[in-house]
């Protein structure tokens, strides 16, 4: 089972790998505006879409359907 991370240490881990909100966004088809509420702790990712962006950034652990 993996580790889950703090908003901060994703945010940290974005900037490490020089991938931008927007980026990741795109990337994974989220809406940039609920990632970077769930990096700012203003959304806790409990269901729908919240559930899967925090899932993908490694905030929490869960499991996404397909």
């Amino acid at each position: 089972m993996p580790a889950t991370v703090t908003a901060e240490q994703a945010r940290e881990a974005l900037d490490r790998k020089g991938i931008s909100i927007a980026e990741f966004s795109r990337k994974h088809g989220l809406n940039k505006n609920l990632v970077s509420d769930l990096l700012a702790g203003r959304k806790k990712g409990r269901r729908g879409e919240a559930h899967r962006a925090a899932v993908l950034l490694g905030i929490k652990d869960g499991e996404i359907e397909q």
